[in-house]
């Protein structure tokens, strides 16, 4: 089977081609990955393999139903999206899934059926999805996608079969988004990825609108107010976090490579973070370990980040944490 538009995750690509060619499919599938890591492209991959009408290796992308998927209009391949605030998976959608996929396929052998998000799905409308998965028609696929397999209950997980996305390879990351992107170069696509946990929908997010330069500034900001007697000044260059969790979290992440640039400096290693003159600066004015444990608090907020923390104790714990790394 051809994953075209899944880059890296061979393994997860090998086993699910083994399955879907041995016609070993399981009825519910669960797509664990964190947002930009290409849940939904997947899920729509592991559709046009099941639904294609070509001969040999499918899926072929030519045929009739293959162009049908693409199109969004292939009538047994249906995505669902969840509503409100929260965009939560509702009971109605989870009736109106099961209520379609009692309906024999129109056109091809399966009917898949895709809830695009399930990350704050709760659980009457999990339970409500317990019917389809005690007893699923024979032709229906389900594919449940989500941040982490931790929300689903466990009579959901115990009914599924789950496949996790991970980041993918710098470089044949960075191959992918040049193809796509000629006016990207392999630096700084190589850059946004190492930035963002090597997740090329968050890296092509961070190329566009000169997110990444911002980025990059924000980052040497705070590594220089970082060393800085006074606290107001760490505190200022954070401030830019108070409405943004998705920049802390980029910036984080670049800050930790420019603390191993600075811990390695001496050694004339490869500078990761671009930011040079700051990493030497930083490699002069603190010792190994401090630079150690700076970069552990980064670890530490970035966790506390994608958790959803609250932006404005995630900057004093930012500030806090660099300090006292520092013994200050």
């Amino acid at each position: 089977m051809r994953f075209e538009e899944i880059i890296g995750n061979e393994k997860l690509k090998e086993q699910l081609g083994s399955l879907i060619e041995a016609s070993r499919i399981p009825h519910a599938i669960i797509i664990e990955g964190d947002e930009g890591m290409g849940k939904k492209t997947l899920a729509r991959e592991i559709a046009l393999a099941l639904v294609c009408s070509a001969e040999g290796e499918k899926p072929c992308r030519a045929c009739t139903a293959c162009s049908k998927v693409k199109k969004g209009i292939h009538p047994d391949v249906v995505f669902y999206s969840g509503s409100g605030k929260s965009g939560a998976i509702s009971v109605d959608t989870v009736r109106q899934l099961i209520s379609d996929a009692y309906l024999k396929p129109n056109e091809a052998a399966f009917k898949v059926l895709v809830l695009e998000e399930c990350t704050n799905m709760l659980a009457p409308a999990q339970n409500a999805l317990l019917k389809i998965l005690e007893e699923p028609p024979e032709y229906a696929v389900l594919i449940l996608c989500t941040k982490t397999k931790s929300v689903f209950l466990q009579t959901v997980l115990s009914r599924s079969v789950v496949f996790k996305l991970e980041g993918v390879d710098e470089a044949q990351g960075a191959k992918y988004i040049c193809e796509k992107n000629p006016d990207i170069t392999p630096e700084e696509a190589q850059r946004a990825l190492a930035i963002t946990g090597k997740n090329i929908g968050k890296a092509l997010e961070t190329l566009g609108d000169g997110k990444l330069k911002k980025i990059m500034e924000i980052a040497n900001s705070v590594a220089i107010a970082s060393i800085q007697s006074s606290e107001y000044e760490l505190i200022k260059a954070c401030a830019v976090f108070e409405r943004d969790n998705k920049t802390l979290i980029s910036a984080a992440t670049l800050l930790k490579s420019v603390f191993r640039d600075a811990l390695l400096y001496e050694s004339s290693a490869e500078m990761l973070s671009s930011l040079d003159e700051t990493a030497a600066l930083l490699s002069s004015r603190l010792t190994a370990d401090k630079l150690i444990k700076m970069i552990k608090a980064c670890d530490d907020i970035i966790t506390f980040a994608k958790g959803n923390g609250n932006n404005a104790l995630l900057i004093t714990k930012l500030c806090y944490e660099l300090r006292r790394a520092q013994g200050r």
